[in-house]
């Protein structure tokens, strides 16, 4: 079970990390890699809790499609 996490730096120099497949579980950190840990975990606190209540669990729902680098740019 993959999930996406999307990291963003805010203009106070925060980090803050959110998992797509489930709403509001975004963190702040002070570091990127605090930010990720933390929203990890409170990833797998939202899903254990989802177990137990028996909620179904969701699945990725985005597609990813690489977008090449070296792109070309025409100039009128």
């Amino acid at each position: 079970m993959d999930f996406t996490i999307e990291i963003d730096r805010e203009e106070d120099g925060r980090w803050i990390a959110e998992v797509l497949e489930l709403p509001g579980v975004m963190v702040y950190g002070q570091t990127k890699e605090q930010a990720i840990t933390k929203v990890v975990s409170l990833a797998l606190r939202v899903l254990a809790d989802k177990v137990e209540h028996g909620e179904a669990i969701p699945t990725q729902s985005r597609e990813f499609v690489p977008i090449p680098l070296n792109l070309s740019f025409a100039t009128a």
